[in-house]
């Protein structure tokens, strides 16, 4: 069995968890480095990672990887690597470049360069002096850093966030694969119930129902690597086939979003139809002041609005208020709040449990954890 080198690319703060989930599906030989988890398996690692890494950007298949620091050296090296074994005669394959603290700092030279190897390199395996480039398609990505160019062939096609339920959002949509993590962090259990006061298109119920069932959240979509030759259909095949295996549909939920905006349950009505959760996750118009729990234990997680804009910081400010007095009354659940604040915890008037740094996009935020007692074992 052919054995392949995956790389997992991860936003910064969740290499970690990203490591955990790639642990999970049984692959042992795995590497944690900044933005990226590294690990080998056959060509069904592929497909198997694709389809379940819940919190990780995109997976890359590493083709090769060595110091660079002339012109000559990037080509001779790239020459080197066994294209033909992975991109037919047909391929479309473009080449896309970054560069960091290396002398090799242009990077359309470096692409050009790349794509220059890469032809010479199948003109010999097949032959040819000319490719149409018409057929399936493989980005390469040449990435320089510190002088080491690591040369990797993209497998996923649009980002993992890309579920393919949400084709409706509101205007800072949370991103699925920090959803995904954020639930992930926290100590919720699927025969719990689970609040989002602040749901927007719901993106967090939504992720959260699909870790209470164990739904791969690839499910619904297809990757760019399907189409690829050196991968066998049966594997894909049966890769989605342990998705529909593995998933718990019978796993009862008691998940529920609200939000202030009528129109964002509207949005999230929606896209919980598109998500197959339509009957499962119930969305509300509420205030976050006016949310209570009839249940003892359970957990709370939210993305409310940071008060970024001037205009918007004092009724933020107080909304953080009002959500401190509304959930020091649910004093045996547990509180997991994401904002970029740094007064959130004078406001909220509570220091947390614990922080951690995480990254909404391009915004540095903490998420303030409060964790509620243990539930007793009858509970």
């Amino acid at each position: 069995m052919r054995t392949v080198t995956l790389i997992a690319t991860a936003t910064m703060g969740l290499e970690a968890l990203v490591a955990n989930e790639v642990r999970q599906l049984g692959y042992e030989d795995v590497v944690v480095e900044n933005g990226k988890v590294t690990f080998t398996s056959d060509l069904s690692g592929i497909a198997r990672a694709n389809l379940w890494l819940r919190t990780a950007d995109r997976v890359k298949l590493k083709v090769g990887e060595f110091k660079a620091t002339s012109f000559d050296q990037l080509f001779e090296e790239t020459k080197s690597l066994p294209w033909p074994d992975i991109i037919p005669a047909d391929a479309e394959f473009p080449v896309i470049g970054r560069s960091v603290k290396s002398q090799l700092f242009s990077v359309p030279d470096c692409q050009a360069i790349v794509k220059k190897a890469i032809v010479e390199k199948m003109k010999q395996s097949y032959n040819k002096t000319w490719f149409e480039e018409t057929g399936s398609f493989y980005r390469v990505e040449v990435a320089l850093h510190k002088d080491v160019a690591t040369l990797t062939i993209d497998t996923t096609g649009e980002g993992l966030h890309r579920r393919g339920y949400r084709y409706l959002h509101s205007q800072a949509p949370l991103k699925e694969t920090l959803a995904a993590a954020m639930v992930k962090l926290t100590n919720w259990h699927p025969d719990r119930p689970f609040i989002d006061p602040f749901c927007g298109s719901g993106t967090l119920p939504i992720e959260a129902a699909l870790i209470g069932q164990n739904i791969a959240p690839g499910f619904n979509r297809s990757f760019i690597s399907e189409a690829w030759d050196m991968i066998p259909k049966d594997m894909w095949r049966y890769a989605r086939q342990e998705v529909e295996d593995h998933a718990n549909y019978d796993q009862p939920l008691q998940i529920s979003g609200f939000d202030v905006d009528h129109r964002m349950i509207e949005l999230a009505k929606h896209n919980s139809q598109e998500a197959g959760f339509a009957d499962l996750i119930s969305f509300k118009q509420m205030h976050v002041k006016d949310v209570t729990a009839k249940d003892s234990y359970g957990v709370i997680v939210g993305n409310p609005p940071y008060g970024e804009r001037l205009s918007d910081k004092d009724e933020v400010e107080q909304m953080y208020q009002d959500m401190g007095e509304a959930f020091r009354l649910l004093e045996t659940w547990s509180v997991y709040i994401l904002t970029s604040h740094e007064e959130f915890e004078d406001l909220y008037g509570k220091k947390a449990t614990k922080k951690r740094k995480l990254y909404n996009g391009n915004i540095k935020t903490d998420y303030y954890q409060y964790w509620g007692p243990r539930p007793p074992k009858n509970q």
